[in-house]
């Protein structure tokens, strides 16, 4: 049995068609499907936590980061983290696709900024606008500082004087000390001890009496003798 040569033709354009659309459709996905070359992008499936899109850490939430766009947006920036973060990769979809964004790899910086974000094209070759995004890795917080203990207070005790207590001498009125008599007791008019002489203890005031008897006792006995001489004669 001969075959037609023109079928032979036919066939083998039908073949490099077929071949061609083949082709063109998977590059057009692929064209579709790239938006950022420094993204590792995931075409036709959905990720909402780390482990679903097969990544290290778990999801941060936003309020460990700093950040401006996202959701209903066509990027993302992300300008810093807080202290203790580190993150693992940053997943960004919209669309039919996810990008998968690894810092340090693929000309993303180790650090922040991280910049211009986006999601895949979609497959009229326009950029999606971004439905959701999140964060992966982990926060380690930072040892608390233990309070340094008081310090004993110090109590401070008074010391003795070291000079010698200082005594008060009487104050001098003239240069002369100035002496003191005791004033003289004062005698009773009875005491026959006369003038100003102490008191010893002795009452003569009876003496005096007895002599003043005496004395004119003696003056009448001689008054009495001479008036009778004076009648015998």
């Amino acid at each position: 049995m001969q075959i037609n040569p023109r079928r032979r033709v036919r066939s083998a354009v039908t073949v490099v068609a077929l071949a061609t659309v083949a082709l063109l459709g998977t590059a057009g996905t692929a064209l579709a499907t790239r938006s950022d070359d420094r993204a590792t992008q995931v075409v036709g499936e959905n990720a909402t936590t780390c482990e679903g899109a097969k990544l290290p850490g778990k999801v941060l939430p936003t309020s460990d980061l700093t950040f401006t766009g996202g959701t209903d947006n066509l990027l993302l920036n992300i300008t810093a983290v807080d202290k203790g973060v580190t993150v693992t990769a940053i997943v960004v979809k919209g669309g039919h696709g996810y990008n998968v964004y690894v810092p340090g790899e693929k000309g993303l910086p180790e650090n922040p900024p991280w910049t211009e974000l986006r999601s895949p094209l979609n497959k009229g070759d326009q950029q999606a606008a971004i439905s959701h995004w999140f964060v992966c890795g982990e926060k380690k917080t930072p040892p608390t500082e233990q309070p340094k203990p008081s310090e004993p207070t110090k109590t401070s005790t008074a010391k003795p004087p070291t000079s010698a207590p200082t005594t008060s001498k009487p104050s001098e009125s003239s240069g002369t000390p100035t002496s003191t008599t005791a004033p003289a007791p004062a005698v009773d008019g009875n005491g026959g001890n006369g003038g100003g002489l102490a008191d010893t203890g002795f009452d003569n005031a009876w003496l005096l009496w007895a002599g003043g008897l005496l004395v004119l006792a003696g003056a009448g006995v001689l008054v009495l003798l001479r008036v009778r001489r004076g009648k015998t004669d």
